[in-house]
C-alpha cells in the first residue's frame, strides 16, 4: 500500500502524520505554548495551508500570539459582549447528517455596534466560535452554518464587521467551517457581498452555498434530517440562542 494512504488513528495519512510531527517540532522550538495543542489542531493549520509546513508554522504562531493578547483569560464572557448579545442574532441546535453542529445567524438582526464598537463585535465572534467548539460531538471538527439574510437592509450593513469576522474564522479557526447555506437573500445584500467576496479564501468559497427560496427546505434536507432542522425551515427543532446553549 502507498505510504501516503496509510491511515492513522486520527484519520491522517502517513504524509500528513509526518508533517504534523515536523510542524510540532518547529513550533515548539519557537513557542512552548504550542505543546498544549493536540495533533488535530496542528493538522487543521496544515490543511489550511495545503500541507506547507513553513506557511502552517507562520499561521499557527500568529494564532498563538493573537490568542495570548485577545483571549488572555482563555475565554470571552457574556459580560464582555452585552450589546451584541442583546441583538439575539445567532442560534445553535441540532446536527446535520455528518454530525456537524448547526448554527443559524440572522443578518437582519445585526447592526453595527455603536456602543461597544468593532472590538466588542470581534469578541462576540470569538465567543460564538468557542461556544460552538465546546459543544461539538467527539471526533467532529467542523460545524455547519445557515446565514439567513431575510430583512437585511443598509442599516444592517457592516463591512468592517464582516471582514473582521471572516479574518478571525480563516486565520484563527481554520478548517472549522464545514458548510454554509446562505438563505432568504435580498437583492440589496449583494452589493455588500461583492465587497466581502474578494477576501474569502478559495477553500472557504467552496463551502458557501446560496439557496433559492423555492428550493430552501429541499436543499437543507439533503444535509439535515427533518428532526434536526430548525422549525422556521420546516423542521422540528426550536431555535436556541447561542448564549443559552
Amino acid at each position: 500500500m502507498d505510504g501516503k494512504h496509510v491511515q492513522f488513528e486520527n484519520g491522517s495519512s502517513e504524509e500528513e502524520h509526518k508533517k504534523i510531527m515536523q510542524l510540532r517540532d518547529l513550533v515548539e522550538k519557537q513557542d512552548t505554548a504550542s505543546k498544549e495543542y493536540d495533533d488535530l489542531t496542528l493538522r487543521r493549520f496544515l490543511r489550511a495551508r495545503d500541507l506547507d509546513i513553513d506557511k502552517a508554522c507562520t499561521m499557527f504562531l500568529k494564532y498563538l500570539k493573537w490568542r495570548k493578547t485577545f483571549v488572555p483569560n482563555g475565554s470571552i464572557s457574556v459580560s464582555e459582549i452585552p450589546n451584541d448579545i442583546a441583538q439575539n442574532k445567532l442560534f445553535m441546535q441540532g446536527t446535520d447528517k455528518s454530525g456537524r453542529l448547526i448554527t443559524v445567524v440572522f443578518g437582519g438582526k445585526h447592526y453595527p455596534n455603536k456602543q461597544g464598537g468593532l472590538e466588542e463585535f470581534k469578541r462576540y465572534v470569538v465567543f460564538t466560535l468557542e461556544r460552538i467548539l465546546s459543544r461539538m460531538p467527539p471526533g467532529q471538527e467542523k460545524f455547519m452554518a445557515i446565514a439567513d439574510i431575510q430583512g437585511w437592509g443598509y442599516s444592517n450593513s457592516d463591512i468592517r464587521g464582516y471582514l473582521a469576522a471572516l479574518s478571525i474564522l480563516q486565520d484563527y479557526y481554520p478548517e472549522r467551517l464545514g458548510k454554509m447555506f446562505v438563505v432568504h437573500v435580498p437583492y440589496v445584500f449583494m452589493a455588500a457581498w461583492k465587497m466581502v467576496y474578494p477576501f474569502i479564501d478559495e477553500k472557504t468559497k467552496k463551502k458557501i452555498v446560496f439557496v433559492e427560496d423555492k428550493k430552501l427546505k429541499s436543499t437543507l434536507l439533503k444535509d439535515i434530517d427533518e428532526s434536526q432542522l430548525p422549525e422556521i425551515y420546516g423542521g422540528k427543532l426550536e431555535l436556541v440562542p447561542i448564549q443559552d446553549c
